[in-house]
């Protein structure tokens, strides 16, 4: 079964660490080209037994793009949701561990988080600052 160290290890082998506490990580992904973009995992509170985590990736500053443009392409996302958080629009997506392994079960959503966020961040403010 897939657990929180498991991730956690999984993200400091690939990835540039940024912030990190017990429960959360804030990490740097390469994307295609010259883009990269930050993300975020947190572990969630278990939710029947099963452990959980959110997965979130910044678009922009939410005073600075226009929301409903975000809500917009957040609708054809095949992974993921729209929210504001302390003033940052960004995308997030929910997902319990399971028995799969992290490589099988956490990489391939958090690549297309990544992707779709950074592609929205492209769209909405013409720049790269996550």
């Amino acid at each position: 079964m897939t657990i929180w160290t498991d991730v956690v290890n999984f993200v400091r082998a690939r990835h540039e660490v940024l912030e990190e506490s017990d429960t959360w990580l804030r990490f740097r992904l390469g994307l295609e080209g010259d883009r990269t973009q930050q993300v975020s995992v947190r572990k969630l509170p278990e939710v029947g037994g099963t452990a959980w985590i959110e997965i979130s990736s910044p678009v922009g500053w939410a005073k600075s793009i226009d929301t409903a443009s975000l809500l917009k392409l957040a609708g054809t996302a095949p992974v993921g949701g729209a929210a504001v958080v302390d003033g940052v629009a960004l995308l997030k997506h929910a997902m319990p561990l399971t028995d799969l392994g992290v490589r099988e079960e956490f990489e391939p959503p958090l690549r297309l988080l990544a992707t779709q966020a950074d592609a929205f961040e492209q769209e909405l403010t013409h720049a790269d600052e996550f």
